[in-house]
C-alpha cells in the first residue's frame, strides 16, 4: 500500500483504485459540498494482502488470481468454501506499516470512533452493477491499531461471503475484476441522520434521532417528508416510530450495547452504543426545520450534478459548541452508457443529448450553415456564431470556462454544452454518434439508440434525441404559478429578473414569474439582424435608416412583451476578437483579453452608439416607457458623463420613467461609485463575470483556469457586499446579473441578507432562483422573529 487517497484529492484516474462510493463522494466534496472528511485504503492493498496470505490451503494459495470455479448450486459446498476463505482472512496479519499509516491519519480527526465503508468497482463490467448494498456492509471500530486491523479484514472478507460468491457467479464477475477499496471516516455523535431519495416524480426524506444505523437495520420507523422536487415545498410529513437511537459511546447516555448485524466485532469491541429515547423525544420530529431546508437546498443543487434520480445519506454531527449537516453517501444510477466517457470537460449547460457530431476545426471561419439537430464541436465560439446555434442540439468546445460565450449562449438557448474539452476536435469525427452530458461535463461515443426516462417516441428531430432534459420554461411556470395549484410560488420581496438576447425565446419566457428583463444583451440580440455586417459597415454604406428600423423593431419586441415590467437594455459591448466574421470590426489586438470594449469604444467612435440611442428613442416614441439603458464596462466617470450627454441629446431623459444605469464590473467602481452617482447614475448592476476576472486576474475564457476563476472567492464576495452597501448608502438600487447566482445558488442567501435589490438570471435558472430567494427571505424573517422573542 503506497499511500492513502484523501477524498478532497482524488483524481479521475484514481477511480478504479478508490471504488465508486469514494469516487462519487470525492467529486461532491471537491465541488464544495459538505461531506464528512475521509481517506481511502486502495483496492491494491487487498490484492497485496491476498497475495501475501501464508496458507497451506491450495484454495487460498491461488488468491487473488483464482476464479473459484465452485458449484454455487451446492449450498453445502458454497458455505464451506466461504467459511474457510473468511476464516483465513480474519486470522491473518495485516502489515503493521499499513495499520500505523491508517492510525496516524485517523488521529488527525481526534475522534474515538471510525467507520470503514466498502467502496467497490468492477473492472471491465459489461453491464451496470445492480444494488450490492446487501453484500458489503460498513464496519465501525475504535480508533485503535488492533481495532483498525480487524475492521480492515472485516471489510475485505465480505467479498467471500456465501451470498457474495453466489452474486459474483450469477452476474458473471470474476474475482480478478473486483476492486474493493475501503473508505475510512470519523464518526461523531449525531443529532439526527437519514436519507433523501430523489426521482423525477418527487423527493422523500427519512430522518431519525442519532446515527442512521437504526434506519439501515430496520429498528425504527423514521419520520418521512414528501417534497415537491421542482419547488422544494413540503407536501406532507409523517411522524415515525422511533424508540431507540445509535451514538458513539458516551458516559452521559443511558445505554446498552449490542452487536450490529453480521458484525465482525463483539459488543465490547464496537464503538457504538444504543440508547432508549425518552417518551417526549419519541413524539418529536428528529429533523429541525432549518436543517430540513438545508437538505432540500443541497438536493436542489445536486440535481445539476447527478440528474433527477439519486440518493443522499446525511447526518447532523453534534460537537460541543456547534452542529453541522454533512453528506455521508451519494449514489446515483449508473450512466445509461455502459462504458466510461472518452472526453471530459466543464459542465456548462445542463441536459443530455444524443446526436451526430459536426466538427469545425477553425473557429475563425464560420460555416455558412449548420445542419439541424447536430452536436457542434469547435475550438471555441464567439458571439457571431449565435445565428447558427439556433439549429444545434449540443455544443462542445475545446476552450472556454463556465462564463465563456459558448456557456452563456448555450444556457440561454437551452442547449446542452460541455466546454474546455481538451482535443475534442481531434478525437471526434464529423458524423460520429455522441451522447453529450451537459450535467456532468462528459462526452460518450455510442452505438445504436439510447433511451432514458423522459424519452418520447415522437420527440425531437429524426436522428436526434434529447435525454433527461429539464422541462421547458412554460411547463415549469404552469406548474409553479397556476392560481389553482397547491404548489403556488411564495411571495418574494427581492425582484427576480431574466437575462435575454433572443426574441425567439420571448413567448416561452414572458409568462415566467419575473419582474422584467434585468439584462438584454444587445450585442447578441443585434447579430440576428446584421446580415453578417458590422453596424459601422451599414452606416458607411448609407443604410443607416434601414438598420435603425430593424434595431428599433427588435428592441420593441421585448418592450411590448414585458410591459409594464422594466427592460434593462445593455448597450453594445464588443471586442473585435469576438467578431472575426463581421467586416469592419474595430481593430484591437487579438491577444488582448479586454479590447476596446464598453463605453471606451463609444469615445473612440460614437456613431454606432448614437444610432443605438436613436433606436431606443424610437421605442419610447412608440409608447413604451419601460425601456432603460445599462452602460457596459465603464472605466471612468468621464466615460459615463460622455455617455449621459449622448443620452440627453437623444432626448431619452424626457421620458420621466427612463433610468440610466451602469454595470458594476470594473473594480474602480468600488472606489468611484459616489462620484458616478453624483454624475447621474440611477442604479448599478453587478456583472460578476468580468468583476471576477479583473479582481483575480484570470481570463474567464480560459477553462483550464476554472479552479482559479471562482466567483465565490472571498475577494469577489467582499466586493459584491461592498457594492450593495455603497448603493444603499447612495440611495440607488443594486442588481446582479452575472452568472454567479445561477451557477452557485447558495450565495443567494448572502445577497438577500446584504440587501440586493434584484437578481437577474438565465431563463433555465428562474425557478430554482425564485425558490432560493424565497427560502433566504424566510430564514431572515425567522431569524428576526427569534431575536425579537429573546
Amino acid at each position: 500500500m503506497e499511500k492513502l487517497y484523501w477524498l478532497d484529492q482524488i483524481k479521475l484516474q484514481d477511480r478504479a483504485k478508490v471504488g465508486d462510493k469514494a469516487f462519487h463522494l470525492s467529486r461532491i466534496i471537491q465541488r464544495g459540498y459538505p461531506v464528512v472528511p475521509g481517506f481511502v485504503v486502495s483496492a491494491e492493498a487487498l490484492r497485496q494482502f491476498l497475495e501475501n496470505l501464508n496458507s497451506s490451503e491450495s484454495l487460498i494459495a491461488d488468491l487473488p488470481y483464482s476464479s473459484l470455479h465452485l458449484d454455487v448450486s451446492n449450498w453445502r459446498q458454497l458455505q464451506q468454501v466461504a467459511g474457510r476463505l473468511r476464516e483465513e482472512i480474519l486470522t491473518a496479519s495485516v502489515s503493521q506499516e499499513w495499520v500505523n499509516k491508517i492510525f496516524t491519519a485517523a488521529r488527525e480527526w481526534q475522534t474515538s470512533c471510525l467507520i470503514f465503508r466498502p467502496s467497490l468497482s468492477i473492472a471491465d463490467s459489461i453491464q451496470p452493477m445492480e444494488n450490492v448494498s446487501g453484500l458489503l456492509e460498513s464496519v465501525f471500530c475504535h480508533c485503535q491499531q488492533d481495532a483498525i486491523a480487524t475492521a480492515l479484514k472485516g471489510i475485505w472478507s465480505q467479498i467471500f461471503r456465501a451470498r457474495s460468491l453466489l452474486y459474483w457467479r450469477h452476474t458473471g464477475i470474476n474475482l480478478q475484476q473486483i476492486n474493493l477499496a475501503v473508505l475510512v471516516q470519523p464518526v461523531e455523535n449525531a443529532i439526527a441522520s437519514g436519507l433523501l431519495k430523489a426521482n423525477s416524480s418527487g423527493w422523500e426524506i427519512e430522518a431519525t434521532w442519532g446515527l442512521g444505523i437504526a434506519i439501515a437495520q430496520g429498528e425504527v420507523l423514521p419520520d418521512v417528508y414528501y417534497i415537491q422536487n421542482e419547488t422544494g415545498i413540503i407536501l406532507e410529513q409523517q411522524l415515525g416510530n422511533k424508540m431507540l437511537a445509535y451514538d458513539v459511546n458516551h458516559p452521559s447516555h443511558k445505554i446498552f450495547s449490542q452487536p450490529l448485524a453480521d458484525s465482525a466485532f463483539t459488543p465490547e469491541e464496537n464503538c457504538l452504543v444504543t440508547y432508549v429515547l425518552q417518551e417526549a423525544q419519541q413524539k418529536q420530529y428528529a429533523l429541525q426545520p432549518e436543517y430540513l431546508q438545508q437538505i432540500i437546498g443541497l438536493a436542489t443543487q445536486l440535481v445539476a450534478e447527478l440528474g433527477k434520480t439519486f440518493t443522499l445519506k446525511w447526518t447532523i454531527a453534534s460537537q460541543a459548541t456547534y452542529s453541522k449537516l454533512y453528506l455521508t453517501q451519494v449514489t446515483s444510477p449508473q450512466s445509461i452508457i455502459p462504458h466510461v466517457y472518452f472526453i471530459r470537460g466543464l459542465a456548462a449547460a445542463g441536459g443530455r443529448t444524443v446526436a451526430n457530431a459536426l466538427v469545425t476545426i477553425n473557429s475563425q471561419q464560420k460555416p455558412e450553415q449548420i445542419p439541424k439537430g447536430v452536436i457542434l464541436v469547435v475550438p471555441k465560439i464567439t458571439p457571431d456564431w449565435l445565428p447558427l446555434l439556433q439549429h444545434v442540439v449540443g455544443i462542445i468546445t475545446e476552450q472556454g470556462g463556465l462564463t465563456s460565450h459558448a456557456a452563456i449562449l448555450a444556457r440561454e438557448l437551452g442547449i446542452a454544452a460541455v466546454v474546455n474539452a481538451t482535443s475534442a476536435t481531434s478525437l471526434i469525427q464529423t458524423g460520429e454518434r455522441l451522447l453529450l452530458d451537459g450535467d456532468r461535463g462528459e462526452i460518450y461515443r455510442i452505438k445504436g439508440e439510447v433511451r432514458d426516462e423522459g424519452d418520447k417516441e415522437d420527440g425531437g428531430d429524426k436522428g436526434e434525441r434529447r435525454v433527461n432534459t429539464p422541462s421547458s420554461p412554460t411547463l415549469r411556470e404552469t406548474k409553479a404559478t397556476s392560481p389553482s395549484s397547491p404548489f403556488a410560488l411564495p411571495m418574494i420581496a427581492t425582484k427576480l429578473l431574466v437575462n435575454l438576447s433572443q426574441s425567439s425565446l420571448i413567448e416561452q419566457v414572458k409568462s415566467l414569474p419575473t419582474d422584467g428583463v434585468g439584462l438584454l444583451r444587445s450585442e447578441l440580440m443585434i447579430l440576428n439582424i446584421l446580415d453578417g455586417q458590422h453596424p459601422q459597415s451599414w452606416i458607411l454604406g448609407g443604410r443607416q435608416a434601414q438598420l435603425l428600423e430593424r434595431w428599433s423593431e427588435e428592441i420593441m419586441e421585448f418592450a411590448r412583451a414585458f410591459a409594464p415590467r422594466p427592460v434593462f437594455y445593455r448597450s453594445l459591448d464588443w471586442r473585435s476578437p469576438d467578431l472575426p466574421s463581421l467586416s469592419n470590426s474595430l481593430q484591437s489586438s487579438e491577444q488582448s483579453m479586454l479590447g476596446e470594449r464598453g463605453t471606451f469604444s463609444y469615445l473612440q467612435n460614437s456613431s454606432v452608439f448614437e444610432l443605438e440611442l436613436k433606436a431606443l428613442a424610437s421605442v419610447q416614441q412608440s409608447g413604451y416607457n419601460n425601456i432603460h439603458l445599462l452602460l457596459p464596462f465603464v472605466r471612468t466617470v468621464e466615460e459615463f458623463v460622455f455617455c449621459r450627454r449622448k443620452v440627453e441629446e437623444a432626448l431619452l431623459t424626457q421620458v420621466t420613467e427612463f433610468e440610466l444605469w451602469m454595470m458594476a464590473e470594473v473594480p474602480s467602481v468600488l472606489f468611484l461609485l459616489p462620484e458616478y452617482v453624483k454624475a447621474g447614475v440611477a442604479g448599478i448592476s453587478i456583472g460578476t463575470n468580468d468583476l471576477t476576472q479583473l479582481l483575480l486576474g484570470v481570463d474567464r475564457e480560459q477553462g483550464q483556469l476554472a479552479k482559479v476563476f471562482n466567483e465565490r472567492h472571498p475577494a469577489v464576495m467582499s466586493a459584491i457586499a461592498q457594492l450593495i452597501d455603497m448603493a444603499k448608502t447612495a440611495g440607488i438600487p443594486c442588481s446582479i446579473c452575472g452568472q454567479a447566482p445561477a451557477l452557485y445558488p447558495e450565495i443567494i442567501d448572502r445577497l438577500v441578507e446584504w440587501g440586493i435589490t434584484s437578481i437577474s438570471v438565465e431563463p433555465e435558472a428562474i425557478e430554482r432562483t425564485y425558490q432560493a430567494i424565497g427560502r433566504a427571505e424566510q430564514r431572515l424573517i425567522l431569524a428576526a422573529a427569534r431575536r425579537k422573542l429573546k
